[in-house]
């Protein structure tokens, strides 16, 4: 499993599992976001299954699900509403982690056009 820091706030990565989660609380992350909606591919584990191992570890997890290349305005304001209300830093995760950066950003450019 390889983290990519994009601020002090979250990480993203590649598709993650259960087993990942020590190493992910074990790293500092508090909350885990999957963007990755389930059944995307054959044999990927399902959000329920990384949730409950989540939950299990005293982790916070939501399931965000956006379908690849179909990213909306609607789901960077929700991911910017994630961000904003569960403990930091989170670790966001999709199929190779550029959903969830290419989320991050456009979440970060709604946060600051809300603030202006």
């Amino acid at each position: 499993m390889d983290i990519k820091t994009l601020s002090r706030d979250v990480g993203v990565a590649a598709q993650i599992t259960s087993e990942d989660v020590a190493r992910i609380k074990a790293s500092g992350y508090r909350s885990i976001v999957c963007h990755r909606p389930d059944d995307e591919s054959a044999g990927q584990p399902s959000h329920a299954d990384i949730g409950a191992a989540a939950n299990g570890a005293g982790l916070e997890f939501r399931y965000q699900p956006v379908v690849s290349g179909r990213m909306s305005d609607a789901d960077a304001e929700t991911f910017a509403q994630l961000i904003a209300a569960l403990p930091k830093p989170i670790l966001a995760y999709c199929r190779s982690g550029a959903r969830s950066s290419a989320l991050n950003a456009r979440a970060q450019v709604l946060s600051n056009v809300a603030r202006e």
